[in-house]
């Protein structure tokens, strides 16, 4: 990304001669789109239901999105690694191998949903007994509904490995345009179902509709684009299991990392504090949007580390890795400070003051650790595109073990904001543990602590201490127009700081050169 800048001979970039960059540009856009079509719902839906519904009952609504979310979870990489091979056996013209692969894929993604089922019945079933202070009139709605999502996602989980394919294909566009697009119209038919009083079982029904018209629509996409390709139960082997497997295992970690990280929050908040689960959720809409943002534009580094990876330049991963981090961090900084000083205000717009009250403290605590964890966001995408991901699963295991353990501590003592903080101490763990463990033993990423730490996280600190010094004031100062009318000297400040710590010379040299050619033009 940022490292066009560099002019120097080992550029990660040269590497890109060596495929078409055209297709990774429409890859890299189509892999946006799907992550913007997912954030602009999750901006846009909230503030009609949190209008049109009671919070008790928004509440019983996010829960149950959460716990139908854990379905995607049984996926255990599958869809990614159906992906990675097809692309590899296209790329050796052997069809029988890609045939195998994906044939094995789906039985036991069948078998996945078969389990899912099953867990979507058990989930129904307990939903009383871990969320005892719902409302009464809720439950039989709520498990209705859970039944209803949950079921079809747990349908929906063979038909994955169909989206693996089409990445096998270079056809981004396409779960772009089936996924990105469900999510859309789903949020179109719930806005409309509640406009006009529908409750949760409709709801239900409605996002089930969705989810099943884009199973079908995935199934004549794969028809059309892989009509050569061969499904059949005598092409599974237990040689191609193996393999899955092999690839999936260290992707299963770090997915149920990540669930102990952002799917166990909100059914802790229903455990302890009901009450409170519709604020915290709409503080963690907001924190999740960023996430996805950041993770959208840094996922695209995949290929081009890849790249890199084949033609052994660790010094050039090293180099990637330093300057995605640094803009990445600008990306974090310049995301997450407005909601810091702001977010009170940016709550009371968007979904109400009864939820800019509850909400804003949640809101900041999400931020912080949300800016923490995500910094070694780029060195992730760089793991799993040089296949290291293996040496690094240590740092999200704890993260998600550490987070689950503090989480309930402070549940049980603090409530929701115990909970929030539990966030937060989880990803401080993962952070010490990225840059204390994991970064020495990836050696195919050339890279000094030091120098990351430096010129990644450092350099950016460093350009915004005036707006963080007016983020710190203003999360103490409450109701006061000060912090923000200081904001915008600061904000001129920010910009020669930026200027000559946070770009390195020979970018300066490459945006002086840059600016003075479009001047002649």
């Amino acid at each position: 990304m940022a490292c066009v800048f560099a002019p120097h001979p080992d550029n990660w970039l040269n590497c890109m001669t060596k495929v078409n960059p055209f297709r990774i540009f429409k890859n890299a856009s189509a892999n946006v789109a799907r992550g913007m079509a997912a954030a602009l719902v999750a901006l846009v839906l909230p503030p009609f239901l949190t209008r049109s519904m009671s919070p008790a009952a928004y509440g019983a609504w996010v829960l149950i999105l959460q716990f139908s979310g854990y379905i995607s979870y049984l996926d255990f990489g599958i869809q990614t690694a159906v992906g990675r091979f097809v692309a590899y056996a296209n790329e050796r013209s052997d069809r029988d191998y890609r045939d195998r692969i994906v044939s094995t894929s789906l039985v036991a993604l069948s078998v996945a949903g078969v389990l899912a089922l099953i867990g979507s019945f058990v989930a129904a079933l307990l939903l009383p007994h871990v969320f005892q202070k719902m409302p009464s009139d809720l439950l039989e709605p709520a498990r209705i509904a859970v039944l209803l999502v949950a079921g079809s996602l747990a349908i929906g989980l063979p038909f994955s490995a169909f989206n693996g394919v089409f990445v096998g294909l270079h056809r981004y566009d396409i779960p772009a345009i089936t996924v990105g697009g469900s999510r859309i119209l789903s949020a179109v038919l719930l806005i409309a179902v509640v406009r006009y009083g529908g409750g949760l079982v409709s709801m239900g029904i409605s996002a089930m509709t969705v989810n099943l018209l884009s199973y079908v629509i995935q199934y004549a996409a794969y028809r059309r684009l892989a009509p050569d390709m061969s499904l059949n139960s005598s092409l599974v082997t237990h040689a191609a299991f193996r393999e899955l497997f092999d690839y999936c295992f260290s992707l299963s970690i770090w997915s149920f990392a990540v669930l102990l990280v952002t799917g166990v929050d909100l059914i802790l908040v229903g455990f302890f504090q009901y009450q409170e689960v519709a604020f915290y959720a709409v503080a963690a809409t907001l924190v999740m949007f960023l996430g996805g943002l950041h993770n959208a534009i840094f996922s695209t580094l995949l290929p081009s580390a890849a790249a890199l990876h084949a033609r052994g330049s660790s010094a050039g991963l090293g180099r990637m890795l330093i300057t995605s981090t640094r803009y990445g961090a600008f990306l974090l900084l310049f995301t997450g400070i407005p909601l810091l000083v702001w977010a009170p205000e940016i709550l009371r717009v968007w979904v109400g003051p009864l939820y800019a009250a509850h909400a804003s403290t949640y809101l900041r605590v999400l931020v912080v650790a949300n800016m923490i964890r995500l910094c070694a966001a780029p060195y992730s995408v760089l793991l799993i595109g040089t296949a290291q991901q293996r040496l690094a699963t240590v740092s999200p295991v704890m993260e998600g073990l550490t987070n689950l353990v503090a989480s309930m501590i402070g549940g049980y003592y603090f409530g929701a904001l115990g909970i929030a903080v539990g966030t937060l101490v989880g990803s401080i763990v993962a952070v010490l543990i990225h840059f204390g463990r994991n970064l020495k033993r990836t050696t195919e990423i050339q890279v000094s602590t030091k120098d990351l730490l430096r010129d990644g996280l450092m350099r950016p600190a460093v350009c915004l201490v005036p707006i963080l010094a007016c983020a710190a004031w203003a999360s103490t100062t409450v109701g006061s127009l000060l912090p923000t009318l200081v904001l915008v000297p600061a904000l001129l400040l920010t910009i020669p700081l930026t200027w000559r710590c946070g770009i390195l010379e020979n970018e300066r040299q490459w945006l002086k050169s840059r600016m003075l050619r479009g001047s002649r033009q």
